[in-house]
């Protein structure tokens, strides 16, 4: 920004790029694997249904589904997305606790615009979702990270960072974390955890913003309620998307929270975009009001168990034995820990000059740590293509290590 830089806010200087949207650019067109980007397996999409749909939503719909709406979302939208609440195990709410986003990105962007000032005390797991790390560093607060752990944060470590501030006559604002499938790190809070950590919450009141992105991807074992669901002070925020069990391209998602919270989200969202799409809006309505989404879940689940199961053994197969990574028992993402030698960002170049791509984990560090580590998707690519990239990125990082 030589020529225009001048004209540019001090807030711009903050912002940061998403490192998966540059890959996503770089391996577009390419003869890469990319095991770099977030995307559901397209064969997941159920076509057929949302042709059905659109139909019927123009044909008895029309005049409002191609019309300006309310800010906070369509009414039946809103009510069917109670219901899907109900369906993981959130109680207790109504419309007037629903507000519909653009994608659960710009839920995120709103709420640390509206909760967070410079220097807040914010906590956030390590690694966490880079995109909210993005949104998070340009409002500028003080950082406080939480280990990951193979059962979810360390809630010890977290308690006493929490007592330490607390006695040095510090506010805690709030948490953000990911229990379910976690993005990346693949982990999932157990229930007894997730009841300590509303305790914790309600002890040293800060509030929980909550990403559930993955709630409805588990596949191994049982998904625990969310932390929402064991709410009775109404300080937890929760956010839900159809990114990842509809379709991305909706840019369909969800808040649920206290009234109160959602009438200053509904203000600022007359500022940035007025309201989120009526005609996507009519359309995922009335997937869940058909159980579109509902029936077709296994399905996923089925396919992104085995793509896990195939990316795993590849791993187990190919990777140095020096390095460790991460079960997940849902989603759509394995996190390694390569030797502290190497460093993943610098060997990108490397990988994508083989032919196969990745995240570098330092960005998934509100710190930029974790230099070692790498964010690799199995979602997307076909079982061959999982084998093959894991087998070439093996090599890649093999010769690193001699």
């Amino acid at each position: 920004m030589a020529k225009w830089g001048k004209f540019l806010s001090k807030e711009s200087s903050l912002l940061r790029t998403s490192e998966i949207r540059d890959l996503l650019k770089l391996t577009e067109g390419k003869n890469v694997i990319s095991l770099a980007g977030g995307l559901p397996d397209p064969s997941t999409f159920p076509a057929e249904d949302i042709k059905s749909i659109t139909d019927y939503v123009l044909e008895n719909f029309a005049s409002r589904a191609l019309q300006y709406s309310a800010t906070a979302g369509i009414p039946e939208l809103r009510k069917e997305l109670v219901n899907l609440s109900n369906q993981r195990g959130i109680s207790g709410i109504t419309e007037n606790n629903i507000f519909v986003t653009v994608g659960s990105q710009e839920a995120l962007f709103m709420l640390f615009n509206l909760l967070v000032d410079p220097k807040d005390n914010v906590f956030v797991e390590m690694p966490s979702y880079l995109a909210a790390l993005n949104i998070l560093r340009a409002r500028n607060p003080t950082f406080h990270g939480i280990p990951l752990t193979d059962q979810g944060p360390d809630l010890d470590a977290f308690e006493n960072e929490l007592k330490r501030l607390t006695a040095n006559g510090e506010k805690i604002k709030l948490l953000y974390i990911i229990p379910t499938a976690q993005n990346p790190g693949g982990t999932t809070l157990s229930l007894d955890g997730r009841k300590r950590v509303l305790e914790l919450a309600s002890k040293y009141d800060f509030l929980i913003v909550e990403d559930d992105a993955y709630g409805f991807l588990v596949f191994d074992g049982d998904s625990p309620a969310p932390i929402k669901a064991l709410d009775k002070e109404g300080r937890v925020i929760y956010t839900g998307t159809f990114s990842k069990i509809l379709a991305p391209g909706f840019r369909l998602g969800w808040i649920l929270a206290d009234e109160e919270i959602i009438e200053s989200v509904e203000l600022y969202k007359q500022n940035v975009d007025l309201h989120t799409p009526s005609f996507t809006q009519f359309i995922a309505a009335e997937a869940i009001k058909r159980n579109v989404i509902q029936n077709n879940l296994p399905k996923v689940r089925q396919l992104y168990r085995e793509k896990r199961d195939v990316m795993l053994q590849a791993i187990q197969e190919y990777f140095p034995k020096e390095a460790r990574w991460s079960k997940p028992v849902g989603g759509m993402f394995v996190f390694a820990w390569l030797p502290n030698k190497i460093d993943t960002l610098n060997m990108l170049p490397k990988a994508l000059e083989k032919g196969v791509a990745y995240v570098p984990g330092s960005s998934f560090y509100y710190d930029y740590s974790g230099r070692n580590t790498m964010r690799l998707n199995f979602s997307f690519p076909d079982k061959q293509k999982l084998v093959e990239g894991i087998k070439i990125l093996s090599d890649v990082i093999k010769s690193e290590l001699t």
